[in-house]
């Protein structure tokens, strides 16, 4: 088991959660997840790190598998500018590669917000560390465990 599973497994006992991590082929899109696991796709909880363009700091946006984040709404919700989290930033605010992003167990806390629509499902579906790990839970425990709050930061569709 990688040291950033370990983290994140030891993240969800330490929460009192029992888990099955589940090893993929490849979960580094919400699509392969959805289709590893069988899955609807908006059932995947899609960790999106963005900078914050005066702190630095990375932040988390948990997002269902379909839906993306408007960027504006996400910098209103940070209360500064947001530009694209590069792959060293990530690494060392989290612990985790991109696409194996796990909603917790991260090295440093990180100011973190959660897509409503991911709480609409009894079950949904998270990375575990890895590109090829996930693990399933309850979408009230994944706001508990990852201190994230519930907020509209998505981008509808106009055909909605």
């Amino acid at each position: 088991m990688s040291k950033s599973m370990k983290r994140v497994s030891r993240a969800l006992a330490d929460a009192g959660i029992e888990v099955e991590i589940v090893e993929l082929g490849t979960a580094r899109t919400a699509q392969e997840a959805a289709e590893g696991v069988g899955c609807h796709l908006d059932q995947i909880a899609k960790s999106i790190i963005f900078a914050g363009e005066t702190s630095g700091e990375a932040l988390l946006f948990l997002t269902a598998g379909g839906n993306m984040v408007d960027q504006a709404k996400a910098s209103a919700l940070a209360g500064e500018p947001l530009c694209k989290a590069d792959a060293a930033l990530i690494r060392a605010q989290t612990g985790f590669a991109i696409g194996g992003v796990a909603p917790l167990g991260h090295l440093n806390p990180i100011r973190a917000w959660t897509d409503p629509k991911l709480l609409t499902f009894e079950r949904i579906w998270a990375a575990a560390g890895t590109p090829h790990h996930v693990f399933a839970l309850n979408p009230v425990d994944l706001l508990r465990i990852s201190g994230s709050q519930q907020a509209d930061f998505v981008q509808y569709s106009r055909l909605m």
